[in-house]
């Protein structure tokens, strides 16, 4: 069933925390409703929004850095692609950084 994705420790923490994170997400948002507030980002959002800006916004920082990281070693000199858990840090703190303050 899940043979066709290259299931990776990384890859599949990253799949992990997202679930998790809906599912904390879901019972937060049923526990205390959400009020829309205004914070960096240019409208005013609730926890989903921000969470849905938030996920894609990782996702695209994980598929960035996938597609540069055999340019990253080559310019840096490295003797291997830098390690995707640099990435998941970077999407993680991004995210955390959207639903804190967006």
């Amino acid at each position: 069933m899940f043979e066709w994705m290259a299931w990776t420790t990384p890859v599949a923490v990253f799949f992990v925390c997202i679930v998790l994170m809906l599912v904390g997400m879901t019972v937060w948002e049923i526990r205390s409703p959400t009020l829309s507030r205004r914070g960096f980002l240019p409208m005013e959002t609730t926890r989903g929004d921000r969470l849905f800006i938030g996920l894609l916004s990782a996702a695209y920082v994980n598929l960035i850095f996938v597609g540069i990281s055999g340019r990253l070693a080559e310019w840096l000199g490295l003797s291997a692609e830098p390690s995707i858990w640099i990435s998941f840090v970077l999407s993680m703190a991004l995210l955390v950084l959207v639903l804190r303050k967006g």
